[in-house]
C-alpha cells in the first residue's frame, strides 16, 4: 500500500512535466471559432493540442475579449484561425494585425482557415502571393466514382504532392478527404507546398458536366482561365523571413472530426487526423526548426583557435560553425550532423570565395571549411544564407577586414623576381670579370713595355 500510494503521489508530481509545451516558441494558442462552427465538431484537433501541451483559448472572431495584443505584446504564441466566412473581425484580428503579428513578432505563427466565399482572410492569402479563383468555386472530382458529392475529393498522397515534396508531412500518409477552395501559388521562394490537389480536380461552381465544354476551351487557350489540375495547392504554408510561420488550409472540413474519421477504403480510415497534427507541428515550430548556435573565424594555423578582428591578405582562413534542429520530444535544441548542401561566401559586394560548408566528422553538429583570403585588401562578410522548403533559414553574417601586410610582414625573397635576379647578378659578374680582364690587361702591358726598356738599356 505504501509502495502504491507513493507510485501515486510521484505520478502526481510528474503530471505537469507531461504537459510541457513541445513548441520551440510557445505553448499559448488563441483558437478564433466562428459562431456558426462547433467546437465539439473538431475534437479532435483541439485534443491533440491540448495532448501535446498546448493551452487552448477560444474567441469569436467579433469579440474584444483574449486580445492578440496588449501595449503592442503579443498574448499568444500561434493563433489558430477557423473564421473561413466571418466578414467582419474585430481590430486585433483583421488582416492589417495579423500581418503586423508575423512581421514583428517572429514568435507568433499563425494557422488560417480559407473557403470559396470572399472574405478578408482571402485577401489576406494574396499578400503571401497566393492565387484564389473567383467566389464560390470549390474544388471538384468527378473520380473515382463514390457516393460522396463531388466537392468532396480525395487527395491521394502518391500524387505530386504530400510526402514527395513536402518535408513536414511524415511518412505513411493515408488518403487525405477535402472540401473547399484551392489556390495557385506564385514564385515567392518562401512559399512552402504541402498538399497539391489531384490532376483530375478543377475549380468550378457547378458540380454537373454543363461547364466541360468551358473548361477545355480553357485548358486549349491555357493561361488563368483554367484552374485545375495539380498545379493547384489545396494546403501552404509560407516561412516568412522574420521566423514566423503562417500556414493557409482551403478548408475548414479538412480540420473536422468528420474526415478524421471518414473512411477511405474498407476499415481504412482517411489521413487527415495525421495531416492536421503535421500542419500544426510544423505552423507552431515543433518540426524543422533550425538555429545557429556559434559560429567563429581564426587563422588556420593557430591552435589556440581565436577569433581576429582582421586578417591580412593570402592568409589561411577557418570558418566554423555550430547547428542544431529542435527536437519536440526532447524540448529541446540537438545537433544536426547531416546538413551536406550548405555552402560560405566570403564577399566584399561580389562573392569572392564560395565554397562548400561541410560537416566535421566526429563531432555532430559542426561545420567547418578552411580557405584562403583573396590577394586584395577590403572589408569582407562571412555569409551563410542557407534555405530549403520547410526548414528555418539559417542566416549568419560576420564582418572582417582584410589588410595588406605589414612593411616588415613582406617576404624576403621572391620567386617569381627570379629573371630580376638573374639580370642583377649576371650584370654584376660581368662587371666584375670585365674590371678584372680590363685591369689585369693593363698590369701586363705595363710589364711587357717596362720589360723591353730595360732590354734596350743594356
Amino acid at each position: 500500500m505504501r509502495l502504491g500510494s507513493l507510485l501515486l503521489l510521484l505520478g502526481a508530481a510528474l503530471s505537469p512535466l507531461a504537459a510541457i509545451a513541445q513548441s520551440s516558441t510557445g505553448n499559448s494558442v488563441l483558437v478564433v471559432l466562428e459562431p456558426e462552427l462547433k467546437k465539439e465538431d473538431y475534437s479532435i484537433l483541439f485534443k491533440s493540442l491540448e495532448a501535446r501541451g498546448y493551452e487552448l483559448t477560444f474567441r469569436a472572431p467579433n469579440e474584444k475579449s483574449s486580445p492578440v495584443f496588449v501595449y503592442d505584446i503579443p498574448q499568444f504564441s500561434h493563433v489558430l484561425m477557423l473564421a473561413p466566412t466571418t466578414k467582419t473581425f474585430a481590430d486585433d484580428l483583421s488582416p492589417q494585425s495579423l500581418f503586423y503579428l508575423l512581421k514583428e513578432h517572429p514568435t507568433t505563427n499563425l494557422v488560417v482557415v480559407l473557403s470559396p466565399k470572399n472574405t478578408p482572410l482571402s485577401t489576406f492569402a494574396s499578400e503571401f502571393s497566393l492565387s484564389l479563383p473567383l467566389p464560390n468555386t470549390p474544388l471538384i472530382s468527378h473520380f473515382p466514382a463514390r457516393k460522396t458529392p463531388h466537392t468532396t475529393v480525395f487527395v491521394s498522397p502518391s500524387t505530386p504532392s504530400s510526402s514527395s515534396t513536402s518535408p513536414l508531412l511524415r511518412e505513411g500518409l493515408s488518403t487525405i478527404v477535402f472540401e473547399g477552395q484551392a489556390h495557385m501559388l506564385g514564385d515567392n521562394p518562401m512559399l512552402v507546398p504541402i498538399l497539391y490537389a489531384p490532376p483530375e480536380s478543377f475549380s468550378s461552381d457547378t458540380t454537373d458536366d454543363r461547364s466541360g465544354d468551358a473548361l477545355y476551351d480553357a485548358a486549349d487557350k491555357g493561361g488563368e482561365g483554367l484552374w485545375a489540375g495539380s498545379k493547384m495547392s489545396l494546403v501552404t504554408g509560407f516561412q516568412v523571413t522574420t521566423g514566423a510561420r503562417v500556414t493557409f488550409v482551403g478548408g475548414v472540413k479538412v480540420l473536422s472530426d468528420e474526415f478524421a474519421k471518414m473512411e477511405v477504403a474498407p476499415g481504412k480510415v482517411s489521413g487527415n487526423a495525421q495531416l492536421t497534427e503535421d500542419i500544426t507541428a510544423w505552423t507552431f515550430q515543433e518540426s524543422l526548426v533550425l538555429r545557429v548556435d556559434n559560429a567563429t573565424h581564426y587563422l588556420a594555423s593557430d591552435t589556440s583557435r581565436i577569433q581576429k578582428d582582421r586578417y591580412t591578405t593570402n592568409d589561411r582562413l577557418t570558418f566554423t560553425m555550430d547547428l542544431s534542429q529542435y527536437d519536440p520530444a526532447r524540448g529541446s535544441y540537438v545537433p544536426k550532423p547531416d546538413v551536406e548542401d550548405m555552402q560560405l561566401d566570403f564577399t566584399m559586394l561580389d562573392p569572392h570565395v564560395r565554397t562548400a560548408l561541410l560537416p566535421v566528422a566526429g563531432q555532430p553538429g559542426k561545420y567547418s571549411v578552411t580557405f584562403r583570403a583573396p590577394d586584395r585588401h577590403g572589408v569582407y562578410k562571412f555569409i551563410v544564407n542557407y534555405k530549403r522548403k520547410g526548414f528555418t533559414s539559417v542566416q549568419v553574417s560576420m564582418l572582417v577586414p582584410i589588410v595588406p601586410p605589414r612593411h616588415d610582414g613582406y617576404p624576403r625573397f621572391l620567386s617569381a623576381a627570379w629573371p630580376y635576379y638573374t639580370g642583377a647578378i649576371s650584370t654584376s659578374v660581368a662587371f666584375i670579370l670585365f674590371c678584372v680582364v680590363y685591369l689585369g690587361g693593363e698590369a701586363e702591358e705595363d710589364r711587357q713595355r717596362k720589360l723591353k726598356g730595360k732590354s734596350k738599356v743594356e
